[in-house]
């Protein structure tokens, strides 16, 4: 598995069209019965799907017994346009229930986005940008400084959601009532305000 045009020096695929990258690099002709087989004989491992946007491929995913799925649009830059991830987590985390875990990631900056998405049905998330930004400011030390300013905001959060992490015992409690994982965190911390109309008269 590669990206072939980061291992060329670039020539060639200026001579290219759009669709001769696309049917160099894709397959039209994936199927689920097919793929998902071969790459349980490949591999004992765990088999993930990342770049999950809808119910219907959660389902899928399910069906071809998936281990998990990653609600991802890749950034944003495979295709424009797509829908943000934690609005995508929303609608598959209803589909998959309690049959198939799911992560997340995209658009994770602050403490505060990583428990909107455990609220909203994630088991954990992915971040990239952060520890990036961590490691141009400090190396090592600048990533361990990145990470522990997520994790002190996510606590935080959780303190102004009604939550408050217990140390050492990692316990946290929710309206007085002891709870043992974060867990615990359900849809009901959230409110979900549609913007999609006007929001101001000007």
């Amino acid at each position: 598995m590669e990206w072939p045009n980061l291992l060329s020096d670039g020539k060639a695929e200026l001579m290219q069209g759009p669709d001769d990258h696309v049917q160099e690099t894709s397959s039209y002709e994936f199927d689920w019965g097919t793929a998902i087989p071969w790459l349980r004989s490949q591999t004992k491992l765990q088999i993930w799907l990342k770049g999950v946007l809808s119910p219907e491929d959660v389902t899928l995913a399910i069906k071809h017994g998936i281990d998990g799925i990653v609600v991802s649009n890749h950034g944003g830059r495979q295709l424009d346009g797509v829908p943000a991830t934690l609005d995508a987590l929303r609608e598959c985390a209803l589909t998959a229930g309690s049959r198939i875990p799911i992560a997340v990631d995209g658009g994770i900056r602050r403490g505060s986005d990583i428990f909107k998405a455990i609220a909203l049905g994630a088991c954990h998330v992915f971040v990239g940008r952060i520890p990036i930004w961590g490691l141009a400011y400090n190396g090592q030390a600048g990533v361990e400084l990145a990470l522990k300013i997520l994790m002190h905001e996510f606590r935080l959060t959780m303190g102004l959601a009604g939550y408050v992490w217990r140390l050492p015992l990692k316990k946290v409690v929710a309206n007085g009532k002891r709870c043992r994982n974060i867990k615990e965190i359900t849809p009901d911390h959230l409110t979900y305000v549609d913007n999609s109309g006007r929001l101001a008269k000007l």
